[in-house]
């Protein structure tokens, strides 16, 4: 098995003022960072600013796309890190999807959910059905935040971060099982959809 640390990138899709975000982005990438087996991008589309309005087939993307796009291409795998906005993904997430298709093709995603009761999950399975028309395949384990609210501290920490370090530790090695079974499936033969 090749031992190179795979790329990862870690998708904040949330760009609400005042949002909640970075509290729980920057927790995931601190836990995520401990480990050897990863090189970690992190992909803030509040900094991005990708267009909502797609263009034309054949037309060239605009420059904040373009920007974008070799990022994507570059990752073995991808978390996401979202909130529910009325019981689904946030709308910058989906811009992002949808600017982007072989980006995605034969690569694992992972989620983080925040929100109140449901802690992001209705987003997170609205999500698999989109990305898995994208030929991507999803980690069935995620790092979910129930109340998030009041899970984490004035300190922007977790106040039970054991539980949550394990949470992340399961996911995180799912992801890089199937992280390094896809390149390296990808790099024997490419991959194709049809």
């Amino acid at each position: 098995m090749d031992a190179t640390p795979f790329r990862l990138v870690v998708v904040i899709a949330s760009t609400r003022e005042g949002r909640f975000a970075p509290n729980v982005a920057n927790w995931f990438v601190e836990e995520a960072r401990a480990r050897a087996d990863l090189d970690i991008d992190v992909l803030d589309l509040a900094e991005a600013e990708l267009p909502d309005r797609l263009t034309g087939w054949g037309t060239p993307p605009p420059a904040a796309v373009a920007a974008v796009t070799p990022r994507l291409a570059a990752a073995d795998a991808f978390v996401i890190v979202t909130p529910e906005y009325n019981h689904s993904y946030p709308a910058p997430v989906k811009t992002l999807i949808d600017w982007h298709f072989t980006e995605w093709q034969a690569k694992p995603v992972a989620f983080v959910s925040y929100g109140g009761m449901s802690g992001g999950l209705r987003a997170v399975e609205h999500l698999r059905g989109v990305l898995a028309e994208l030929h991507a395949v999803t980690v069935r384990d995620t790092v979910s935040f129930h109340g998030a609210w009041d899970r984490f501290g004035s300190d922007a920490r977790p106040v039970d971060p054991a539980e949550c370090a394990a949470a992340a530790k399961t996911m995180l090695d799912q992801l890089s099982w199937w992280a390094h079974a896809l390149r390296e499936a990808r790099a024997a033969r490419p991959y194709v959809t049809g």
